[in-house]
Parts: C-alpha cells; sequence; structure tokens
C-alpha cells in the first residue's frame, strides 16, 4: 500500500477532548435532573455531530430546551474546557511533522462544528499543518455515513488506495470504512470487539508513526495492512 494521504477525526485523536464532550453533556443535562453516565456518551454520543447528539438527548428525555440552544450550551462548555485543559495527543506534533516532511497530504475531517475546530486547530498551534479541514457540519450526513472523508478525500485529490483515516470511535471508523478507506483506530479499549472491522488496532499515534516509517505491524492487526 502506497500511503500518500492521511486524513486525521480530531476529537480523541489530535487532543485528549472527549471527557470534556462528556462533562458537558452530563453537566448539561444534570439542569433539566437527567442523569446520565460517561457510558452513555460513549454508546449514544460519541463521534456524532453536534446536532445528531443534541437530537439524541432531547429526544431520549423530552428535555424542555430546544435542540439548538442544548448545542450552544454543549459547544460553549467544550470549547471553555479545551482553552483551558486541552493537550494535544501523545505523538501527535511528531506525527505531523513527519507527514509534512515527507510531503503527505494531511486532512481533518470530523463531526465537530467550526468554532470546536478553530479552538483545537489554534489551541495546539497546528492548524498550518492541514490542506484540508472538513466539518461534518458542511453535509447533509454526519458520522458514521461516510460524507465527510469522502468530501476531505476529494478536496485533497487523492484516492481510496493512496489514502488513510485515523479514528478512535465506533461511529467514526464505520464511516471510514463506509468511505471504503483503510481506517486505523486508536481506541480507548484495544481489546474492545466492535473494533474488529478496523484496518489497524494501535495504541497511539506514535505507533502509527513508527508503522509508516518501519512498515512495522500495529499491536493488533484486525486485516492486512
Amino acid at each position: 500500500m502506497n500511503i500518500k494521504t492521511v486524513i486525521f477525526d480530531m476529537d480523541g485523536v489530535l487532543i485528549d477532548s472527549e471527557p470534556f464532550w462528556r462533562q458537558a453533556q452530563i453537566e448539561e443535562l444534570s439542569k433539566y435532573k437527567v442523569k446520565i453516565t460517561i457510558d452513555d456518551c460513549i454508546n449514544y454520543t460519541m463521534g456524532r455531530k453536534l446536532d445528531d447528539l443534541a437530537d439524541t438527548w432531547c429526544r431520549r428525555f423530552d428535555l424542555p430546551i430546544s435542540n439548538i440552544e442544548l448545542q450552544q450550551n454543549i459547544m460553549h462548555s467544550v470549547i471553555s474546557h479545551i482553552r483551558e485543559q486541552g493537550q494535544a495527543k501523545a505523538g501527535l506534533y511528531s506525527l505531523l511533522n513527519y507527514l509534512k516532511k515527507n510531503n503527505f497530504n494531511i486532512g481533518l475531517a470530523t463531526s465537530s462544528s467550526v468554532p470546536v475546530i478553530n479552538a483545537v486547530l489554534d489551541h495546539l498551534s497546528i492548524r498550518d499543518f492541514f490542506t484540508v479541514i472538513c466539518s461534518a457540519d458542511n453535509e447533509k450526513y454526519g458520522k458514521p455515513h461516510p460524507a465527510v472523508y469522502l468530501s476531505a478525500m476529494t478536496q485533497l485529490k487523492s484516492n481510496k488506495e493512496q489514502c488513510i483515516i485515523i479514528e478512535d470511535s465506533v461511529t467514526g471508523m464505520i464511516s471510514g470504512k463506509a468511505a471504503a478507506i483503510t481506517t486505523y483506530v486508536i481506541p480507548e479499549d484495544i481489546a474492545d470487539p466492535k473494533f474488529s472491522i478496523a484496518d489497524g488496532i494501535f495504541t497511539s499515534l506514535e505507533e502509527i508513526e513508527h508503522y509508516l516509517i518501519n512498515k512495522a505491524q500495529p499491536s493488533v492487526l484486525a486485516n492486512n495492512v
């Protein structure tokens, strides 16, 4: 496989922001005496567009708040946490520098809204690494639909045979696989059987960089790479 293009998911891949999303949802719903757990967030909303996320909770609990208002409240909380506490995932800068130095096409395809994307890219000072930045907000359908990844690949003038996706969620993995693009995952739980359809399961961005440099095997290889 001649890899020339790498498309990253954002939350949980570039930045350790998944806890911020969960905290924001738990805190916001608690205002309406609704108790949800971290597992609820992982199972129902992880990797999804903000409007889908808000719609899930509004419908599930018949909340006395509009979808739009819930979106805004959660988004503002997440952005605040990113600016105050956001940290790059281990190995991010090394991998991005390696890709840039070796003339890879680098794209971002995320379910997050543009204000959240801007907060992450500016906080981590990594905007200049990305040739293409795509938000699922600009697509009719969010992940697990493949639209955002197909848009990123098209804008990068790449093709499925030369492209890989790096994801961390089941929803994102399904999106990448639906796009028929090689999809690698860095899951929180590497033993989670839901990730068995991934093309490769890695423990970190450092391991992915090592693989790209040396063609080494990842910790767990679901299929042939």
